[in-house]
């Protein structure tokens, strides 16, 4: 075997050339026939001589290319689970004790908008086409950044919360059901009444059917129907269904349907951004 491969040598030893002092190769030449010293030819008697040349001429013929530098796009990871979990702190305490929103300030607002960035940052775009399972389930909604107009409908016309009409907001809930495309908005209401009588306990249903938009990241909501449900002392009071208004009776600022994009999305917590700039904040319920 040792004879045979160096059949195949070349009969000279190398001459190296580089093409540029910069360049990221090295090629090496060999010219042809210059007779090698009789003592460096192989035979049964210099196989050490053999193996040790036949190494060092294999070596030489090699290029030898500088590896080229890693990408720095490169592939993208998974978030950071320590950094998420901080951030996800970060935003919890920003939005804590400002009442869903109904008491934010402005300085209130820019810092859960601040919060919600870093963490939409970290934890990259949304793919609900993959992730659609995670919607699934009963969310609890902990902030709104439109319920600090002091309305119930956020940035839309709704009822106010003053003296001159008193409602209480309760508990909001968002319902979503990924199979039958069930999107409910749940609220719970009190409704003042005059004295002596109790004030009036209610669950209001907005029942709406939901599709993905393209992109993934979308999500479109139909309105279909109203639902309130008394509690509390009034419990056994029938359920109140309240239809969808017909298309020319419903006012140009209710058009029955809403588009809002998720951002980011997790086992625990949801936040999503709404068509008119409403930021809101879920946890899971």
């Amino acid at each position: 075997m040792a004879m045979a491969s160096l059949s195949c040598l070349p009969h000279s030893l190398p001459v190296v050339s580089h093409s540029s002092p910069s360049s990221s190769s090295t090629k090496y030449l060999i010219p042809s026939n210059p007779p090698y010293p009789k003592h460096l030819r192989f035979d049964s008697r210099n196989s050490n001589h053999s193996k040790s040349f036949a190494l060092r001429a294999a070596l030489e013929e090699v290029s030898v290319v500088d590896p080229a530098p890693p990408s720095s796009s490169g592939s993208k990871g998974k978030p950071n689970p320590e950094l998420i979990a901080s951030l996800k702190l970060k935003l919890l305490s920003a939005v804590s004790g400002l009442n869903r929103g109904l008491a934010a300030s402005e300085d209130d607002l820019r810092k859960a908008d601040a919060a919600a960035k870093e963490i939409e940052a970290a934890g990259g775009p949304v793919d609900l086409s993959t992730d659609l399972d995670k919607l699934q389930g009963r969310w609890k909604l902990i902030y709104s950044s439109a319920f600090s107009s002091r309305t119930l409908g956020g940035s839309r016309p709704g009822p106010p919360t003053g003296r001159l009409l008193p409602i209480t907001l309760g508990q909001v809930f968002q319902r979503i059901d990924i199979f039958s495309k069930d999107f409910d908005n749940i609220v719970e209401l009190e409704l003042g009444a005059p004295w002596p009588l109790p004030p009036v306990e209610a669950t209001a249903t907005l029942a709406h059917k939901f599709e993905l938009l393209t992109g993934y990241t979308r999500v479109k909501i139909v309105f279909e129907k109203t639902t309130v449900k008394t509690t509390g002392n009034l419990s056994q009071l029938p359920l109140l269904e309240l239809p969808k208004l017909p298309d020319g009776l419903r006012p140009p600022s209710n058009p029955g349907t809403g588009e809002f994009d998720v951002t980011y999305l997790d086992a625990d917590i949801r936040i999503t951004r709404g068509d008119r700039d409403e930021l809101r904040v879920f946890v899971v319920s």
